[in-house]
């Protein structure tokens, strides 16, 4: 009998693996946070992250974190800076990979970040968070990693 595992987790592990020793990761929230989490426990100890926020650590949040404010993300972090000086960081070429997730992904690796279903007299379906930097992220860090649960 093999060990049984989510589509989630495989997503997890098979991102993780695309983050190397030493990286500078740009972290988005959720399957990307455990993604960076698994790749510094099992692999890459002396990767960073960057969250969006301007926080940068180079070890994982001592508590789980709901959302990248959250006061166990801030504690201990090495910069508290913000969103301008993270977003700085991608424009001096900085960052070797951004670590996102997305709603929606098709074939050409088009990200939705933004809305699901047609706008329909003037409403949305589904509204999503947004971009939060997607596209500053996809074209400055060295390398992209996008990651989706299915369900």
């Amino acid at each position: 009998m093999g060990i049984e595992y989510t589509r989630a987790e495989l997503m997890v592990t098979a991102a993780a693996r695309e983050i190397q020793d030493g990286d500078v990761v740009f972290v988005g929230m959720r399957l990307p946070l455990l993604g960076f989490a698994l790749a510094k426990s099992a692999h890459a100890p002396n990767a960073v992250g960057i969250f969006e926020l301007g926080i940068i650590r180079d070890a994982p949040a001592p508590e789980p974190i709901l959302t990248m404010g959250d006061l166990p993300n801030i504690f201990r972090a090495q910069w508290l800076g913000d969103t301008a000086d993270a977003m700085g960081l991608l424009q001096r070429g900085w960052v070797d990979a951004s670590f996102i997730g997305g709603a929606q992904i098709d074939r050409f690796g088009n990200l939705n970040t933004t809305y699901i279903g047609g706008i329909a007299a003037g409403k949305m379906e589904t509204r999503l968070p947004g971009s939060g930097g997607a596209c500053d992220l996809a074209s400055l860090a060295k390398r992209h990693i996008i990651i989706r649960a299915f369900a």
